[in-house]
């Protein structure tokens, strides 16, 4: 499971303000903790939330469409305003660092391009989890199509036009 965000979405003295919080903390404790500070404040839609661009998100979509099947198998994604949530498993030859750097680098120039921008797009880092059982995978299939829902952006998963809920339903087929 993979979590990608802009480049202003979260202000560095905030994320080094919980660092510095959580340092008390055992290790796997802090690491829990900052992960859900860190997604509970993307869910705010912070920064200038260039994802909420139809242009915008459509490039993103397609993108994390193009090779699946090919480089990775794509389980469950959404696009929120500021961030991007996807759950997948790369295929042999191919690894999870490749495929988010290919991701974030042409869509960055996409969007920079749609958008009339230069520089940074995307924060360089990413988050990613190791899925480690079904139901696991399950939780964190619920979870990314549940976003939007959750930050109050639709009613439903499959209101949300960019995610796999949506993908799903207009193929006639739910999970």
């Amino acid at each position: 499971m993979v979590t990608f965000r802009l480049h202003d979405s979260l202000p560095k003295e905030r994320l080094e303000s919980w660092r510095d919080e959580l340092a008390r903390l055992p290790e796997e404790e802090a690491a829990a903790e900052y992960y859900r500070r860190v997604e509970e404040y993307l869910d705010v839609g912070s920064g200038k939330a260039w994802l909420r661009d139809r242009p915008v998100a459509l490039i993103v979509q397609d993108a994390l469409l193009h090779f699946d099947g090919e480089r990775y198998r794509l389980y469950a994604w959404v696009i929120m305003p500021n961030h991007v949530h996807v759950l997948l498993r790369p295929l042999s030859g191919h690894d999870l660092a490749g495929i988010v750097q290919s991701w974030k680098s042409f869509t960055a120039k996409q969007a920079n391009r749609v958008l009339g921008l230069t520089g940074h797009f995307w924060q360089k880092e990413y988050f990613d989890r190791y899925v480690r059982s079904e139901r696991h995978f399950a939780a964190s299939v619920s979870y990314i199509e549940r976003n939007p829902v959750k930050a109050g952006l639709c009613p439903s998963r499959e209101a949300w036009e960019f995610g796999s809920a949506a993908a799903r339903m207009s193929e006639g087929r739910e999970r």
